[in-house]
């Protein structure tokens, strides 16, 4: 289809920026009544790497939790929750967790959500939940203040110091490891490598291409372009970037350890906080350490 004198030309059709999405949403809402407390473009900024089909669902999403609670109009409440399912997953309220499965994940979220604000160069904590959703005991949402174009390298460093941020605080704080982080290691290992072996953030390899990926926007997967002694060389680092990220993050736990524990105390209470909420709880142990 690409040979020269057929279909040589091709377009990208790249997925609509913040400008974009808000305008979008308008165009699907004019078939809703919407009322006076929603606003589209701080739905817009909530919704990064939303497509077109994405935001019509996000809108019949929110109708039928209008619906469903009888409303006459949907509310900014109805497309908050139909957010949520569609970025998170549905809630599983069927699911009833042991008083010490939810106690260690409200640990587990907290730590993700603590480090998440005290790493530098993080996007914003946007809600943190220990109701189960999807295939997830809870989860914890950051929303960037902007679209992300592309990352440099202490945000990549960051978000594998948070990844392990739950993992830590299930070690250092309830005293045991579970399952619960195997996703969470596997991002963060898959990322250190490419930092390494793509994107030339390593010292050693410098801007050498060590990994190549077919079909990259298509999500195809990638392959080592290198020899057997190099492969070894990269798996130390890959080990030793992500043991250090793991350091910092246990680090700024065990100094914040008053902050955690009203956290997930807060957390295990009310299972659902937002980042408001989980602001003013940092904000109100601050104030206590001060008049210590």
């Amino acid at each position: 289809l690409l040979r020269p004198g057929r279909f040589d030309r091709q377009v990208v059709v790249p997925l609509p920026d913040i400008r974009g999405r808000e305008q979008i949403l308008k165009v699907h809402m004019r078939k809703i009544p919407v009322g006076a407390d929603v606003d589209e473009s701080v739905l817009a900024r909530g919704t990064p790497g939303f497509s077109g089909a994405d935001l019509a669902n996000l809108v019949n999403e929110a109708a039928l939790f209008a619906a469903r609670r009888n409303g006459r109009v949907v509310a900014m409440e109805d497309f908050e929750r139909a957010k949520d399912k569609i970025m998170m997953g549905a809630e599983r309220k069927a699911m009833v967790m042991s008083e010490d499965e939810k106690r260690n994940t409200a640990y587990h979220e907290s730590g993700h959500a603590l480090v998440a604000r005290l790493m530098p160069k993080s996007d914003p904590v946007h809600k943190v939940t220990i109701i189960p959703r999807g295939r997830a005991l809870g989860l914890t949402m950051q929303l960037p203040a902007e679209d992300h174009y592309s990352y440099d390298k202490q945000y990549l460093l960051s978000r594998i110091a948070i990844l392990f941020g739950g993992r830590i605080a299930e070690e250092v704080f309830m005293h045991q490891m579970t399952t619960g982080a195997s996703n969470d290691i596997e991002q963060a290992t898959k990322l250190a490598r490419a930092m390494i072996t793509r994107y030339g953030m390593s010292e050693e390899f410098d801007m050498v291409a060590l990994e190549t990926v077919a079909n990259q926007y298509l999500g195809g997967d990638a392959s080592l372009a290198c020899s057997a002694d190099t492969q070894a060389q990269i798996d130390r680092k890959v080990v030793e970037l992500v043991r250090k990220q793991h350091e910092k993050a246990a680090k700024i736990l065990k100094d914040n350890r008053a902050k955690l524990d009203e956290l997930a105390k807060y957390l295990y209470d009310k299972e659902t906080i937002t980042g408001e909420e989980f602001m003013s709880i940092l904000n109100a142990q601050d104030g206590q350490t001060a008049e210590n």
